[in-house]
């Protein structure tokens, strides 16, 4: 099912209870698609968006919530709603955009090798066999 975290919930109970609360309801065994709308972060730190969202997180809590969550079983995900051309000369919207996309991906890899670990270790005592 949905839960909706809203962008007030951060000051109420911190990145930590937010991290916990997608965590107990998600787990991390269901695969996820995470999709992130770049407007959740305050315009006045990524303004090149088509629907600013003014009262926005930061992007460093962004991005600490995004490596709480690195034990979900992501499976795809994407980035949306970065508008280059509404972005300033500096391109802190795409500059933002690239660094979640940077930490969905590591956490999707970090994952993916403690997995392989995992197998990799519960096989070091079996025999290889040859099927043919």
């Amino acid at each position: 099912g949905w839960k909706r975290i809203l962008t007030d919930d951060i000051d109420d109970i911190g990145t930590r209870g937010i991290i916990d609360s997608i965590m107990q309801r998600v787990g991390t065994e269901y695969p996820v698609y995470l999709s992130i709308d770049i407007d959740v972060i305050d315009p006045g730190l990524a303004p090149g968006t088509g629907t600013p969202e003014p009262g926005g997180w930061t992007t460093r809590e962004l991005i600490r919530i995004l490596r709480g969550i690195e034990g979900l079983n992501v499976v795809g995900a994407d980035v949306v709603e970065v508008s280059p051309a509404y972005d300033g000369s500096a391109e802190t919207t795409a500059v933002a955009a690239a660094q979640v996309a940077y930490e969905v991906l590591t956490n999707m890899v970090k994952r993916g090798l403690t997995e392989e670990g995992k197998t990799a270790a519960a096989s070091v005592g079996e025999v290889a066999r040859d099927e043919l």
